[in-house]
């Protein structure tokens, strides 16, 4: 089953409620419910500690300065940022910007390609043998 359809399963499966927002948002307990009704062998509460365990999984692993890759899906990426100088933008008074890590996330190419369309990935995938070819 292809990502695009993974997440209908996961919207699928909400409640009848309408989100607060005007954007679809998935919350970590629409993924318990997706695990929960989508493997079957595990109860709720089962289902909603696989997905913790997943979770604390990858802060353990990020907290260890390591990256995360997840094939199909993307790179989950540590950077160090260094203290730097900066404004206040209300005053314009110089500051010093603390010196902090930060998460970058970098989506891989079946990612892209299931949110931009199956035809978007077709084309460039056909262009890649097109230009093997010749």
């Amino acid at each position: 089953m292809d990502f695009r359809a993974s997440l209908g399963t996961i919207f699928a499966s909400r409640d009848a409620k309408p989100p607060l927002r005007s954007e679809a948002i998935v919350t970590k307990a629409d993924i318990v419910h997706a695990v929960y009704t989508r493997l079957g062998g595990f109860s709720k509460k089962e289902s909603a500690d696989l997905v913790d365990l997943v979770f604390e999984t990858m802060k353990e692993t990020l907290g260890r300065g390591e990256k995360i890759k997840i094939s199909g899906f993307g790179n989950f990426v540590l950077r160090d940022k260094r203290q730097r100088q900066g404004r206040n933008p209300q005053t314009g008074e110089p500051i010093t910007i603390t010196e902090r890590r930060v998460l970058n996330f970098k989506a891989s190419q079946l990612l892209k390609q299931a949110l931009n369309g199956a035809e978007d990935g077709s084309h460039a995938a056909s262009d890649a043998v097109a230009a093997k070819d010749a």
